[in-house]
């Protein structure tokens, strides 16, 4: 007998690709679609902040309006999320609720409630894989039940498995035909999309970023029209201070589910098939997608996934506490431009490139102010349209060097690293305005400009933008001291996420060290130039390069 369904709608917010939605439509006569908007629960193990909030909402909208072309619509439901579930399992007479599969331990807690609610009530429950492209737990089973700790491992398990399962047809009116939304519920005011004044939120009006399923399938859709730069695609070779997103920008549209993983790897997949050459995994479009779906295999299954403390494949380092030095670092006042200035850019739009999140992070945890992981992890769920619980805090253990990344002694240059792609600091003038008059050759690190230079910009250091709050110099090589010293402590905890070949930006790629009589400290001393830079540099003339065995800093 067809079912009465509630499907509950979570973060695949699309009718493309969405297996469980349509799964639901065709085992039902009737069908209500529902976002349950329990801001505590939703808040409970992630940290959203006004922009991400305002993206969510957009998207729902979004997603109403496809489904009103259908001749349904969505139903926003606040309220604590059983009770809404509950109460309205009992309204409607359901006999079927549908969900997709998510991998937070916090979803994963509320399934059972819901499957124990079903036993209780009366209504049978089902929940398919929508937002991965394969279902974590297959890939555990193939990798004898635990998750592959490495990159290298997880591609060797994917190789057995084959491909992902291949995208669902995408959702028409004839589907709604047969199986509709009853109309009663389209005018009642009560399940609308609320506005963000209407959840005590600032409306945001400057963001480039509009959430939903719409945009991000036109920004695809725009990208994969340039087919050429599709295939020779490698994320190294962006550019982290490009005004526009210099990667596909779909991040944000990814974490929510706006946009199927699987479409754009079978697109991908199309397009490579007709190209002679193209780039590989893990530098490639492609292999950006696999990076993806590792964190998630791994914090599917990782106690305490984004703590320190009770996380067994994270080194367990005593990091300082210092909240003056980290609000400033989140403020956007260390002192150094090129940190500040991508500090700035996430606060005002929500995003930032993923070399420009490696500088920040770098800076704030084992380059130079020794702060832990955790901190920059909540800044950035507050901050980032694209936050997500797995990616999120497993790209903060990777970039402070508690797990995944062995190269500890790799660490960014707050003055050199973004002047090699910007040499004339236009993207610090557009968010560091304070600046905008220094000439190219002092922009980057203004405390050394002459004071008549300082007075012809209209800026004194140390009154009108900050003096650096560190000697890069001297800390980071502290820093390096105190890293290699855990490592050797911690030797088999940090082994448990180690392949010979494990960094997403140096696979078949080797570094060296190069004199550089152009890259000095803050006191003049000649040294060598951060392998960041040098790597940067070679890997846009395309030459080979070679393994350094110490890391020089500034």
């Amino acid at each position: 007998m067809p079912h009465r369904t509630i499907h509950i709608f979570r973060k695949g917010l699309r009718l493309h690709d969405n297996p469980t939605l349509l799964s639901a439509l065709e085992s039902s006569e009737v069908i209500y679609p529902v976002y349950i908007l329990d801001k505590c629960f939703l808040t409970s193990s992630i940290n959203i902040g006004s922009k991400r909030w305002n993206f969510i909402l957009q998207s729902l909208e979004d997603l109403n309006c496809n489904l009103r072309k259908l001749n349904s619509c969505l139903l926003v439901i606040q309220g604590e999320y059983q009770q809404v579930l509950r109460d309205h399992v009992d309204k409607w007479k359901i006999t079927q609720v549908t969900f997709d599969l998510e991998v937070e331990p916090y979803f994963k807690e509320m399934d059972e409630k819901i499957k124990a609610m079903g036993q209780e009530l009366g209504f049978q429950v089902m929940s398919l894989v929508v937002h991965t492209l394969y279902d974590v737990n297959r890939i555990q089973a193939q990798n004898g039940g635990t998750p592959p700790l490495t990159y290298k491992q997880f591609l060797r398990v994917l190789s057995v498995l084959g491909e992902p399962e291949k995208p669902a047809r995408t959702i028409t009116i004839d589907d709604f035909v047969k199986c509709p939304t009853p109309p009663e519920v389209f005018l009642d005011e009560k399940y609308s999309v609320p506005f963000p004044e209407d959840l005590g939120l600032p409306r945001d009006s400057t963001s480039i970023w509009i959430g939903g399923e719409s945009q991000g399938l036109a920004r695809f859709e725009h990208h994969l029209e340039k087919q050429g730069w599709v295939t020779q695609f490698s994320k190294p070779q962006t550019i982290p201070n490009s005004f526009l997103p210099s990667t596909t920008g779909l991040s944000a549209y990814f974490s929510l589910g706006c946009l199927s993983a699987r479409l754009f790897y079978y697109r991908l997949s199309n397009i490579y098939a007709q190209s002679k050459n193209h780039s590989l995994p893990p530098v490639s479009l492609q292999g950006q997608l696999l990076w993806r779906e590792f964190f998630y295999t791994v914090a599917s299954s990782t106690p305490n996934f984004k703590r320190i403390k009770g996380n067994p494949i994270c080194l367990q380092i005593n990091w300082s506490e210092d909240q003056e030095k980290l609000a400033k670092w989140k403020s956007g006042q260390t002192g150094f431009p090129w940190i500040d200035a991508i500090m700035t850019q996430l606060r005002e739009e929500g995003w930032i490139h993923h070399l420009a999140r490696h500088a920040v992070a770098c800076f704030l945890t084992r380059g130079d102010l020794w702060i832990s992981w955790e901190e920059g992890m909540k800044v950035f769920e507050e901050l980032l349209l694209d936050a997500d619980y797995s990616i999120n805090a497993g790209n903060w253990m990777w970039l402070s060097a508690s797990a995944f990344f062995h190269h500890y002694k790799r660490i960014f240059c707050p003055i050199s690293f973004g002047r090699r792609t910007d040499p004339e600091g236009n993207y610090i003038r557009k968010y560091l305005p304070v600046l905008r008059n220094f000439p190219a050759k002092y922009i980057y690190n203004p405390w050394t400009a002459p004071e008549d230079i300082q007075k012809q910009a209209g800026c004194l250091i140390g009154r009108d933008y900050p003096l650096p709050m560190v000697n890069h110099k001297t800390v980071s090589e502290h820093n390096l001291k105190l890293m290699k010293q855990i490592r050797e402590q911690q030797h088999k905890t940090a082994q448990l996420t180690r392949d010979l070949v494990d960094d997403p930006v140096e696979i078949n790629v080797k570094h060296h060290i190069e004199d550089d009589k152009s890259c000095t400290s803050e006191n003049n001393t000649k040294k060598l130039r951060c392998p960041e830079d040098v790597w940067m540099e070679h890997i846009q003339n395309d030459e080979q390069i070679v393994e350094p065995c110490e890391l020089n800093v500034y």
